[in-house]
C-alpha cells in the first residue's frame, strides 16, 4: 500500500487502464468495470466491455454493490462532430452496505488520479439513474 492509500491498486489494474485509455475507438462506448476486494482492499478488473450502450451497461452494474466504471464514451456534439472522452462513472447505489460504500468514497480519488480521468459522473440511483441522457446532460453542460 502507498502512503495513506486505504485499498491498494495493483499494476495489473494500471496496466488495464492504459490499454483501455490508449484503444483506438472509431464508434460505440467501452466500459471498464473496477470494484473493491473489502477482505484483500485491493481493487479487481469485473470485466471489460466493447461496444456497449449504456443501458447495457446499466444492467450490467450490480444494483446492490458500488463499482467504478471508466467508460470510453461516443458522445455526439451538436455542430456534428463525434468525440470518444474517458468519463468516470461512480456507481454508487444507496442500497449497498454503508462499510462498502465508505471504502468505495474513500478510494475514489485515488483511483481517479490514477486512472487519470477528469469527469466523474455519479450514479447513486441504480440502472434507471445511468441513461445516455443523464451522460450526455452531463458531458455537453461545459
Amino acid at each position: 500500500m502507498s502512503g495513506t492509500a486505504t485499498v491498494d491498486i495493483p499494476q495489473s489494474i494500471k496496466d488495464s487502464l492504459r490499454k483501455f485509455r490508449f484503444a483506438r475507438r472509431s464508434s460505440g462506448s467501452a466500459a471498464l468495470i473496477i470494484k473493491i476486494n473489502k477482505s484483500k482492499l485491493v481493487l479487481e478488473e469485473v470485466e471489460q466491455f466493447d461496444e456497449i450502450s449504456i443501458e447495457e451497461l446499466a444492467e450490467e452494474l450490480p444494483e446492490n454493490s458500488p463499482r467504478y466504471v471508466v467508460l470510453s464514451y461516443e458522445l455526439s456534439h451538436k455542430d456534428g462532430r463525434k468525440s470518444f472522452p474517458l468519463v468516470l462513472i461512480n456507481w454508487a447505489p444507496s442500497t449497498s452496505e454503508i462499510s462498502l460504500l465508505t471504502l468505495h468514497a474513500s478510494a475514489l480519488l485515488n483511483f481517479q488520479t490514477t486512472a487519470d480521468v477528469s469527469k466523474i459522473i455519479e450514479i447513486r440511483d441504480g440502472p434507471e439513474g445511468l441513461t445516455k441522457e443523464v451522460i450526455d446532460t452531463k458531458l455537453l453542460s461545459n
